[in-house]
Formats: C-alpha cells, structure tokens, sequence
C-alpha cells in the first residue's frame, strides 16, 4: 500500500462515518438532470505527504500523472486560462465560446505586480525568492482575487499554495516544502489528482531552485463526498493496493519553463481499474 493510499482511505472512512450531510439544505452543485447534487462533508481536512519517502499516487485506481502535469503547466508555466491551451478536456464544461474560462487559474498567475525589485508575476515572483531569499515567509501564489471572481466560471478551488524553506543537518541543499490550500474539494473526482499535481509542481520548483522536495501539506475546508458517490467511494476503498510508483522528473532541466510532460518519468506504477463514467455536479 502506498502512503497515499493510505491517506485517501482514512480519510474517506473518516468523511462517511463522521461527516455531515448537505441533504435538504441550500446548495448550488446540480447533476445533469437538474437534481440538487448534495454532499457528506468534512471540515478542516489536512493530510501531509513526504516526497522525500514516495511519490503520492493512489494505486486503488490509476491517476493520469502526465495529464495532472499538463495542467499545472497550463497554469503555473503557460499561464493560460483558455483550454485550448490545455491538451485534456477537463474544463470544457466551464469554457465559453472562445475556449476561456475568464480571470480565473493562469490568467491571475501571469499578472504582473510591483515590487521595489521590479514587475513580477507569481510564478517569477516565486522563482525570483528561492534564488534570491528562500528563507522569507512570504514566498506564495494565491488565485483567490476577490475583485475578479465575477470574470471567473468558477471560483478556484485550489488556490494558494505557500512555499517554505527547511534545511535538513544531514543534506547539503535545502529542502523546500509547501502548503497547499483549496477551499472545497470533490474527494473522489479530484482528491488525488490535485495532491499528484502540486506534488510535481513542487518537485520542479525545488529542481530548477537547487533543492530537495519535502513535504506537501494539502489543506481542505470543504472536503465532501457527493451524494452520487458514494456506492463508487465505498467500493474503490475496499480494493486491493500497491507499493506507490516511483516518479521522477528529467534532472537536465534547469529552467521551469523549459519543462514539458515528457520530462516526467514514472517507473512501476501498480493500479486498481479506473472508475467509468463518473457524475459530476456543475
């Protein structure tokens, strides 16, 4: 069994036996035929994930780790909010006419923003600090802009994630950690997809800054289980399991925008059958 595994089958036993139903009450989620998409919900999940042991993959079924790349390349390196520069499907239903999904996700990491060393975005901003600062507390993208949300389709959901830097006495570079924040999360549909995806956005930011991936503390306000789901929850967390994959990144690139999904290897991952034909509430 993976570590992850082991994380994702706690804590939806932990939302099932102990949760708190939505049923009956004010909810803005709706199935395709109109029926209000209610959940069993947690409040103030956290679960930490050490990339220095293994890589968090679930093996229960398989998470798509090249796809879940390319959307964080989409973001954080493209800075695109238009799927057509996205190569999955993902966000379609969101997209208007022209592809976009308005100021939401990339477009709020590519803006620019003054500081008195200079105009930076985000991502440069992020970059530009672990070279230059990396023990500074404020090291940190956050998509949660309150003057845009009415350009969004859809409010981020994860939206901030914290960076800070450790030294471990028996490494020579430093090992750089980060806090993942998302305010609601569709635990079976994207719990592990969002965990494999900042864990690989860690691992090339701590590459091209010349440090160690450490851990990933993933924090969810809202972490639920839709009420649809839940047969599919109950039978996914009684499979059988495996030892986690080993993922790794290309050590020849230096540089974060150089990076490409091909620079992603992973070697021996184990998996359940995937699920078909998900719900999803919109």
């Amino acid at each position: 069994m993976s570590l992850a595994d082991n994380l994702f089958i706690d804590m939806c036993r932990d939302i099932l036996e102990n949760g708190t139903s939505t049923e009956g009450e004010k909810v803005r989620p709706h199935w395709e035929d109109g029926a209000a998409a209610y959940t069993i919900k947690k409040f103030g999940v956290v679960n930490r994930y050490d990339l220095r042991k293994e890589f968090p993959a679930l093996t229960l079924r398989r998470t798509a780790l090249k796809s879940a790349m390319d959307e964080i390349l989409w973001i954080y390196q493209r800075k695109s909010s238009n799927i057509h520069d996205l190569n999955s499907s993902i966000w379609d239903e969101w997209a208007d006419e022209n592809g976009s999904i308005g100021k939401a996700y990339g477009y709020q990491i590519g803006v620019k923003h003054a500081y008195k060393e200079g105009m930076f975005d985000q991502m440069d901003r992020v970059l530009y600090d672990l070279k230059h600062n990396p023990y500074s507390r404020r090291i940190m993208t956050n998509m949660y802009n309150h003057h845009d949300l009415s350009e969004m389709a859809l409010y981020p959901c994860a939206y901030s994630m914290t960076f800070n830097v450790t030294k471990d006495p028996h490494e020579e570079k430093l090992v750089l950690n980060a806090v993942l924040n998302q305010r609601s999360q569709d635990i079976l549909t994207a719990n592990n997809w969002n965990v494999a995806q900042y864990a690989i956005l860690l691992m090339m930011v701590a590459q091209v800054s010349d440090m160690i991936p450490g851990e990933l503390v993933h924090m969810i306000a809202d972490a639920h289980i839709y009420d649809r789901h839940v047969p599919l929850i109950e039978e996914l967390i009684s499979r059988p399991t495996y030892p986690a994959p080993t993922v790794r990144l290309n050590p020849e690139v230096k540089d974060f925008y150089a990076f490409t999904t091909q620079d992603l290897i992973v070697e021996n991952y184990q998996h359940g059958e995937q699920i078909r034909n998900i719900p999803v509430a919109i």
